[in-house]
């Protein structure tokens, strides 16, 4: 078990020795759509890329979850077979989302043995979810 400060100090290092080895300048918060998000997560369970719809109105969430799940069959057949849609995805803040995402189970943030896959894990898989965001970004605006 870990504490807290432990915990963090981990965790700071991860994303600092990730920004290190693959200094990429990614799109994450910068979809020039204020609902979506593109996003990393790793934590003591699991590792997720994901694309994350969010919105205080709830028809807008449903229209850009919508627009992704009419885009489903070909993220699928092209870039992330592996790829989950989760209409109402719960955050750990018990906020929920509408998630689009890829995830490694097995893993945690506070095994270093872990981090080189997980780092592969996030860049492969973030590589193509941009580009499907980067293909389709005219469709999902408008």
């Amino acid at each position: 078990m870990f504490s807290r400060e432990e915990s963090k100090k981990l965790t700071q290092e991860f994303w600092t020795g990730f920004g290190k080895n693959f200094p990429h300048k990614w799109i994450l918060y910068n979809t020039k759509i204020k609902e979506i998000q593109l996003k990393f997560t790793f934590t003591r369970k699991m590792a997720q890329v994901s694309m994350d719809v969010s919105s205080q109105d709830e028809l807008i969430q449903a229209y850009y979850f919508e627009k992704m799940l009419s885009l489903k069959k070909i993220l699928l057949a092209e870039y992330l077979p592996d790829a989950i849609f989760d209409e109402h995805y719960e955050l750990p803040e018990s906020k929920v989302v509408s998630r689009v995402y890829v995830q490694l189970g097995g893993v945690s943030i506070h095994n270093k043995n872990n981090w080189e896959h997980v780092q592969q894990f996030f860049v492969e898989k973030m590589l193509k979810m941009e580009a499907f965001f980067t293909d389709f970004e005219d469709f999902i605006k408008s």
